[in-house]
């Protein structure tokens, strides 16, 4: 008796889940027929919506970042680096989106990353923890590897995945995790 509670309870639970991924998502068009960013939603890292039409008119740079991965102390000070040098003079916005696909490199909470951000003096938005893979990939990563596919695959490969979006919201660039922020600047100043 008690292992059919066990399963009941644990299957509830999946479906409590599954309809919590689908409720945040139901802000979001389907990835296929979406002409641009702007018609997805993220929530921050402080949980609330973000309509991504709020970046109109802003050359963005969509990162997948995680706080335990050698790529880090790299990646968030260059991020940084750019957003100080071009935010204000070419209205760049920087998103990142913390992942813990990638060998479990990004397991806290919401508060945990936030903390880690302050750490690090993130100066540029940040988002809630997502999917950037699998069957639960974020309705935005899944329009992003559409319209700039990857190498080897449009699977997100690791941990500071780049994407450069125009000022109309189109995907225009796809940088893998080996490519420095700093050396996407010759490639940000064809979109400002």
């Amino acid at each position: 008796m008690h292992v059919i509670k066990f399963v009941l309870s644990a299957g509830l639970t999946q479906l409590i889940r599954n309809f919590a991924v689908v409720a945040a998502m139901s802000g979001n068009k389907d990835y296929k027929s979406a002409t641009s960013i702007y018609d997805f939603t993220a929530n921050s890292i402080k949980g609330e919506e973000v309509p991504l039409s709020n970046y109109k008119g802003h050359v963005c740079l969509i990162v997948n970042v995680a706080s335990k991965c050698g790529l880090t102390p790299t990646n968030y000070k260059e991020l940084n680096e750019l957003y100080d040098e071009y935010a204000e003079s070419k209205g760049l916005r920087i998103l990142g989106f913390p992942c813990n696909q990638f060998n479990g490199q990004e397991p806290g909470t919401s508060e945990e990353i936030c903390t880690f951000a302050d750490r690090q003096k993130v100066k540029f938005d940040m988002f809630e923890k997502i999917n950037v893979n699998g069957d639960n990939t974020h309705p935005l990563w899944a329009y992003l590897k559409k319209e700039q596919g990857g190498l080897l695959g449009n699977f997100i490969k690791w941990n500071f995945t780049k994407f450069i979006v125009d000022k109309e919201g189109k995907v225009v660039e796809r940088h893998g995790p080996n490519v420095d922020p700093h050396k996407l600047k010759d490639s940000l100043e064809k979109y400002f």
